[in-house]
């Protein structure tokens, strides 16, 4: 099927291949309203309409553009694999597929995923055959039931207060890759700041034994060093000495470039490139430390919304503007609010040197049902998993505003046993258990606050006052935590009457500046605090309080943000700790 390749770019930049085929594009595309379309025979005959993927069908960019409730849709294509490919193990990879994705090669079945923002793929090898293969997709999505995560999709047919419109069945790339009957399936990297080196776990498939891994480091085209070492089992780890050590970090966003080789035993070699940096994560009290300095958050919350493409950005181009969006306000990181993003933005904030925190979109699942903790921890742990290696994550949050004590504990144990199995995939980052709700074990205490009164939120945060009085008879803060409200701000400005923000709308632009500048230098005030996060980078559809508009039009000056989000922290101003 001859199309033109909307997202062209290589969708994993951490483990990159050049063997690999791009499949987005023009596919044939069904709804299925009953899902019934398996009994119907929907995997077997050709489909009524056609879709640009990798964009959802309610999106304009997809060509469909219908936003009604879609509980089954259907994709088709062909494709033909290259001479290359021959011999070889061949791989079919999904960004994402909302949510549940079942797909058939040449009407075999390869393969069931269930979550909606998670990576993942099928070996389809031994459904292969030579010259054309067919691609069926099914994609089910019921989002009414409660059993599945969703974040900020709606579950009104309309979009209406924070729900915008719903996404879909395949948003992110879907692409082919070919690799040696054994190779680098994954590898997990762990930065030893302190002491120069990069500490390396790469998991191999297919027959491991007598293969060797060998890993090569460099800057800027200068080898900086090298180990190699045999698999262990499906393993391979080696220590990589760094001989300068150069610290990544929002301003100076140092990376690595890795090369990692496998001989396998039969002599095949697999070889992926990617790229690594030497920063840490600690904490000195109620100070967050970024390779041993203080460091103050300076957060947006982006929710990764676009007009014309929903939860999809038109180009790769639109994510790295995102961030460079945010960084002329003077922001030096972001919430990456329930939404998983996509690796490619990940990728930007790793070269941009912009702060992420990772979060899951927990919204549509309740912590407190029996089933939660099963369905939603799978998912969250493939994320975990797939966005380690990113240099920019420096905290994951797999809960938002969850609240109350359910009568039999299962809300208070979801949250515990979801933060410590979150802890024990990744201990070098901090978790938040529920950004600004019910803390059952953090490893910092946030709140969310959208009073809008400059007067009252100063004395609510002025230093020495007790923080967060407010949630007293909820839950208590313990006065030694880290601590920052991650949520605050959220200003309508708008000339839609329809539009919403929070609290009373600014009449005049200087109203607007005034009333961000006292509620912002009210968190940079205070001594007790490790950063804030503003509500919001742009506008979402109908919720107007973003600094910037949907189509991405600054609403005031960039640089007049910038001057008050920049100016020194108070827990900046503390003595370092090391002295």
């Amino acid at each position: 099927m001859e199309s033109v390749c909307p997202r062209p770019e290589y969708p994993r930049p951490q483990l990159f291949r050049p063997q690999w085929m791009n499949l987005n594009g023009q596919w044939q595309f069904e709804m299925d309203p009953g899902a019934s379309g398996r009994a119907r025979g929907l995997i077997e005959r050709p489909l009524k309409g056609t879709i640009t993927v990798p964009f959802c069908p309610e999106s304009e960019l997809s060509g469909v553009h219908c936003t009604d409730f879609m509980p089954a849709v259907w994709y088709r294509r062909t494709f033909a694999l290259p001479d290359e490919a021959a011999a070889q193990r061949v791989l079919l990879h999904f960004g994402a597929v909302d949510y549940r994705c079942e797909a058939w090669v040449n009407g075999q079945s390869v393969g069931v995923h269930e979550g909606g923002y998670s990576s993942f793929f099928f070996e389809i090898t031994q459904a292969l055959q030579p010259g054309e293969n067919t691609l069926v997709v099914c994609a089910e999505d019921d989002q009414r039931h409660g059993r599945q995560p969703f974040g900020k999709q709606s579950g009104r047919y309309h979009s209406y207060g924070c729900s915008y419109t719903r996404t879909t069945g395949i948003w992110q790339t879907v692409w082919l890759e070919w690799v040696p009957q054994t190779f680098i399936r994954s590898v997990r990297m762990i930065p030893d700041a302190a002491n120069g080196a990069l500490l390396l776990d790469a998991v191999i498939d297919g027959a491991a034994k007598g293969a060797r891994l060998a890993a090569f480091a460099s800057f800027a085209g200068e080898a900086e060093g090298s180990a190699e070492g045999a698999a262990d089992g499906h393993h391979a780890r080696l220590t990589v000495p760094v001989r300068n050590k150069r610290l990544w970090a929002p301003g100076s966003p140092n990376l690595y470039d890795l090369k990692l080789t496998l001989l396998g035993p039969a002599g095949a070699a697999d070889t992926v490139d990617s790229y690594f940096a030497l920063r840490a994560i600690s904490f000195d009290g109620k100070k967050c430390l970024l390779n041993g300095k203080p460091l103050f958050q300076r957060l947006v919350l982006d929710q990764g919304f676009y007009p014309q493409g929903i939860y999809t950005a038109p180009s790769d181009d639109a994510l790295r503007r995102d961030i460079e969006l945010s960084q002329a306000m003077g922001f030096n990181g972001a919430r990456l609010h329930q939404k998983v993003f996509e690796q490619r933005f990940l990728y930007w904030a790793d070269r941009l040197g912009y702060l992420c925190w990772g979060e899951m979109p927990s919204w549509g699942i309740d912590p407190a049902r029996p089933h939660t903790l099963g369905i939603f921890l799978r998912e969250w742990l493939e994320v975990v998993d797939r966005d380690f290696n990113a240099p920019c994550i420096i905290g994951w949050c797999p809960f938002n505003e969850v609240w109350g004590e359910s009568n039999d504990g299962l809300r208070e144990l979801t949250l515990q046993m979801t933060y410590r199995a979150t802890k024990a995939v990744d201990s070098t980052r901090p978790c938040i258990d529920a950004s600004g709700g019910l803390h059952v074990e953090t490893d910092i205490f946030d709140t969310h606050d959208y009073e809008q009164n400059t007067g009252i939120f100063k004395a609510r945060y002025a230093p020495g006052q007790k923080l967060y009085d407010q949630l007293e008879g909820r839950q208590h803060y313990d006065g030694a935590s880290p601590s920052f409200v991650s949520e605050y701000g959220g200003i309508r400005w708008s000339d839609d009457e329809k539009g919403w923000g929070y609290g009373a709308a600014p009449q005049t632009p200087e109203e607007f500046l005034a009333r961000y500048e006292g509620l912002t230098q009210a968190l940079l005030d205070n001594p007790e605090h490790m950063g804030f996060c503003y509500t919001q980078l742009t506008d979402v559809e109908q919720e107007q309080n973003g600094l910037y508009t949907y189509s991405r039009q600054p609403k005031f000056p960039p640089d007049f943000i910038r001057q008050i989000n920049q100016r020194p922290a108070a827990i900046e101003l503390e003595p370092d700790c090391n002295e």
